[in-house]
């Protein structure tokens, strides 16, 4: 099974109106942007402002997830609700959409054939994971929101600290242990191409 880690220091942070964003990854990795060129793209952003517009991003399925602190989010003609820690929303990248509130969320965003899903894993200090997977899964993340955690494939260790990625791709069987080194959160992304 083949892995990429990546650390908290190999992202770059933007700024953008309403606070900064920071792209943990696009694919394909010669993708853009501000060129919406990409299959699918994953960051976290910042709302530092109590009032804050959604970029329309026509084509783009988006998978909001609540990281810290939380907003009421309103996507006009289409339904409106209320996200707090690890709270989930899904839409579309053309609706009007706008928040109320201040936060940290976790974003995924697919175009073109692509599907994608989070999920958030809660582990206490000293808890054990096997993570199995025997569906294709395209790519596999697991993003270290809090904490610190243990990855261990077969002889080889490596520690996930705060603000790491772990990237899996192109794996027909997935089979791994993860162990939680200091009470933390792990948000999943899977992403099927």
């Amino acid at each position: 099974m083949k892995y990429n880690i990546f650390k908290a220091q190999d992202f770059k942070t933007i700024n953008w109106s309403g606070g900064t964003s920071t792209q943990l990854y696009i694919y394909p990795e010669t993708a853009n942007y501000q060129k919406r060129d990409f299959d699918f793209r994953i960051s976290t952003a910042k709302v530092e402002v109590e009032k804050s517009d959604f970029t329309p991003l026509s084509g783009i399925e988006r998978h909001l997830m609540i990281l810290d602190g939380a907003i009421h989010i309103s996507h006009k003609n289409h339904h409106e609700k209320q996200l707090n820690a690890f709270d989930q929303d899904f839409f579309m990248g053309d609706w009007e959409t706008s928040s109320i509130g201040h936060c940290v969320d976790f974003n995924l965003m697919t175009r073109n054939h692509c599907k994608g899903e989070l999920s958030v894993i809660q582990k206490l200090k000293n808890q054990e994971m096997k993570i199995s997977e025997t569906d294709q899964i395209d790519h596999l993340f697991l993003f270290i929101q809090k904490g610190e955690f243990q990855f261990s494939l077969r002889e080889k260790v490596e520690i996930l600290n705060e603000g790491s990625l772990l990237h899996i791709c192109n794996e027909k069987e997935i089979d791994f242990s993860i162990l939680c080194r200091q009470e933390g959160n792990i948000i999943c992304s899977k992403v099927v191409l």
